[in-house]
């Protein structure tokens, strides 16, 4: 049975995916979520503490979708490489309005470090170790995929800055390429 503060916590997820981030402040947040201000405040503590709760339970849901997604078994034809299925995956209707509303939040909580450095860390390394763990075991090396979630993080703001699916799937779709070709030239080698 789900506790009140998960209830709150996905409430205040489908407010934000609503209503966004702009004028972020928590009366008007608690009047969305049918509570108080001062409930909120019971609740996680601060803004800051509230924020941090729906940013991790966010990242929680999406990492376990794109687990169930890697679970699945391979459709069929050539498998798709992870970060392209990452990719494919980000951009599906049902997924983008989430990862949209991350990478907002995320951006709110790099303009206040002193108070999401935790949050900030944790999620480095999650996504880094959900990648890291996709990689073939000879290339299983976190500068590898540090660069991934990096390029998957450039191309996803520039998709959310630009609105271009088409060429930032492209662009995804070149980098997979280049790795592929670095891996062929190594292994002639």
């Amino acid at each position: 049975m789900q506790t009140r503060k998960e209830a709150l916590v996905e409430s205040l997820i489908a407010c934000l995916l609503e209503r966004g981030l702009a004028d972020l402040s928590l009366r008007p947040l608690a009047a969305a979520t049918g509570t108080s201000a001062r409930l909120l405040i019971y609740h996680f503590g601060s803004k800051e503490g509230l924020l941090v709760e729906v940013l991790e339970a966010m990242q929680a849901q999406l990492r376990q979708s794109f687990s169930r997604l890697l679970q699945r078994p391979p459709a069929k034809g050539p498998a798709k490489p992870p970060l392209k299925l990452l990719w494919d995956w980000a951009l599906a209707p049902k997924n983008f309005p989430y990862l949209k509303l991350l990478y907002e939040l995320q951006v709110l909580a790099v303009q206040n470090p002193d108070a999401y450095a935790q949050y900030l860390q944790r999620n480095a390394a999650n996504w880094s170790g959900l990648v890291l763990a996709l990689l073939p075991a000879q290339e299983r090396d976190p500068a590898f995929a540090t660069l991934c979630v990096a390029v998957f993080d450039g191309l996803f703001i520039e998709l959310m800055s630009t609105g271009d699916r088409k060429r930032t799937t492209q662009a995804i779709d070149r980098f997979i390429r280049i790795v592929g070709d670095a891996r062929a030239t190594r292994a002639d080698a």
